[in-house]
């Protein structure tokens, strides 16, 4: 990952509400992975890391439900079953949940290494 790339800035308010939901149930190493530009298939991944399945599910409910109340439902979810890496697709933005040793294995960063990656402060 080149750090030209990785700065520590404020993103817009909905990403900004859903890395706050992130936090309020302990997610780890959250990252704002901007490719517009870049490709087609979405605006933003905003991805974390959880500790333990228990942790994954806490924080994929968290997220669906606060949403669902400002009126944002999800077009796709897949992984809850599993909850190795769990996708929520809401389009302009896809949220992903992994677990520790998923994360490392697809190293997103690294695979959208030409994208601007934003380190999100606790």
């Amino acid at each position: 990952m080149s750090k030209k790339n990785t700065k520590l800035v404020k993103p817009d308010k909905i990403i900004k509400d859903i890395t706050n939901l992130m936090l309020d149930k302990k997610a780890i190493d959250i990252t704002l992975i901007d490719v517009r530009g870049i490709t087609a298939l979405t605006d933003y991944f905003i991805i974390c890391t959880s500790e333990s399945d228990p942790q994954t599910r806490a924080i994929f409910n968290h997220i669906k439900d606060e949403l669902i109340a400002k009126k944002i439902k999800p077009w796709k979810t897949e992984g809850y079953e599993y909850l190795h890496w769990v996708i929520m697709d809401y389009i302009n933005f896809v949220i992903h949940i992994f677990n520790k040793e998923t994360r490392a294995y697809y190293d997103f960063e690294r695979l959208w290494g030409d994208a601007n990656i934003i380190k999100i402060k606790n």
